[in-house]
């Protein structure tokens, strides 16, 4: 999956100054700064040691640098958002960066004073600056999709350095001293495990709750592989499983995001699998995950729920097929096992499992004529009970920033709608019902028991 950054957090803006009023001010204030501090300014600009912290935010595209903290420039009453200038250079070592996501500046869209941490304070000694973001914006994204060494494409962190400039003043902060992401620093991202000379990572999530409590598992896309369980869980919003609005539906839920170190198609060739032959990964995860859920009492056994994008969509349904006692539920986006390679019997040991599948009708790396519909179509007929499937017409704007329904992401993406809770309609078009009730995918989930 690409991620090139993510979308304008607006909420605590009020009103913008129009430009030409803003550049007056600007210069007004540089020449001022001059007249006033003429030594300071030539110091500042010289210097360029002062440090910064940059706060990073998971969107439905993947991670994007949204917010800068800086200390509040004495002279600075209130904190002015034009004041400020914020250059951005990418670089990774071996990896070349197309025109446009090299280098370049950012937009400041408000500034505010602060704590150290950017909650807001009238009396705090920070200025947090709010940056605008934006899915095709890739100056705003602190990773890249590229091919490694070994020849596989993944997403993974860059050198993100900024430069950011008070104007009047002349004030430069160009070291980063300090690094949140709030979605994921709630995470346990130290976790290995090896079984039969393979070795996968994975991050994890432990919720607040007491008592017997469900336990939600994630695996990635293709585009997730290596060693940073962080990127499974950033690049593509999987974050959201331990977000406040879904912990909430299950009342606590545990979050095990596993990492493979190349892909969950790989073959013994090394090639890609899509259902005709064994891949070299699922007897290790299935280890894993039984490993995790032992170390781990507080897991409900009756509810575990498995569930993935892609290559994990794959890989959620090779374990289902293989452990159909043991899961309570599957959730599957973009599903990359075609159904041609399922057999009548394989089919008929999971017809009972409930599962909910997502995909869009425009993918064209997870043809749904190829994967889901057929597969889809054949539970129905074998009987199955609880088995859903919404299909929609494009992967769009959920957050209605970009244009709404007519801004359409990759059709592949579908995972989208997984990760924001928001499938919520069956094949068909009509509602899924519990007890006549309308749910959206999370909310079924919760409601499933083995």
């Amino acid at each position: 999956m690409y991620s090139w950054g993510g979308f304008c957090e607006i909420k605590e803006i009020v009103y913008f100054q129009s430009l030409n009023r803003l550049k007056m001010k600007r210069i007004h204030q540089i020449l001022l700064a001059f007249l006033i501090f003429p030594f300071v300014t030539l110091t500042a600009q010289s210097d360029g040691q002062g440090t910064y912290t940059l706060l990073i935010d998971a969107y439905d595209w993947g991670p994007a640098v949204n917010k800068i903290i800086v200390p509040k420039v004495e002279s600075e009453t209130p904190a002015v958002f034009g004041d400020y200038e914020v250059k951005v250079v990418r670089s990774k070592e071996n990896v070349e960066m197309r025109e446009g996501e090299a280098q370049g500046t950012r937009n400041v869209l408000y500034a505010y004073p602060s704590n150290a941490d950017g909650d807001r304070s009238e009396t705090g000694e920070f200025t947090t600056l709010v940056l605008m973001v934006a899915p095709n914006d890739p100056l705003s994204s602190p990773i890249k999709y590229y091919r490694g060494p070994n020849g596989r494409a993944s997403n993974q962190w860059i050198d993100y350095e900024l430069t950011v400039t008070h104007v009047p003043t002349g004030t430069t902060w160009d070291k980063e001293g300090k690094r949140m992401i709030p979605d994921l620093d709630i995470f346990d991202l130290t976790g290995t495990f090896s079984h039969k000379d393979i070795d996968l990572t994975y991050g994890s999530f432990k919720p607040k709750g007491s008592g017997s409590l469900p336990l939600i598992i994630w695996l990635h896309g293709g585009g997730e592989g290596g060693t940073d369980p962080g990127i499974p869980l950033i690049a593509n919003k999987a974050v959201n499983y331990s977000s406040a609005e879904i912990q909430e539906i299950f009342k606590g839920a545990y979050v095990l995001a596993p990492q493979t170190p190349t892909f969950w198609m790989q073959s013994e060739s090394g090639e890609y699998t899509r259902g005709n032959t064994n891949d070299i990964y699922n007897e290790t995860l299935m280890a894993l995950i039984k490993d995790y859920v032992s170390k781990n009492p507080g897991i409900d056994t009756d509810r575990i729920y498995i569930g993935g994008c892609s290559n994990g969509g794959y890989m959620s349904l090779k374990l289902l097929l293989n452990h159909p006692d043991y899961f309570a539920a599957g959730y599957i986006s973009a599903l990359a096992y075609h159904n041609e390679f399922i057999s009548e019997a394989q089919l008929n040991s999971i017809k009972n499992i409930p599962i909910w599948f997502v995909h869009s009708k425009d993918d064209t790396t997870t043809v749904p004529e190829k994967t889901v519909v057929p597969l889809y179509e054949r539970l129905v007929a074998a009987g199955a009970p609880n088995v859903h499937l919404s299909l929609y017409d494009h992967v769009t704007d959920l957050n209605g920033m970009y244009g709404g329904k007519a801004y359409h992401f990759p059709g592949h993406w579908s995972w989208i709608y997984s990760h924001a809770n928001d499938a919520d309609f069956d094949y068909d078009g009509n509602p899924v019902l519990i007890d006549s009730k309308p749910v959206t995918i999370m909310e079924w989930l919760a409601q499933q028991h083995k």
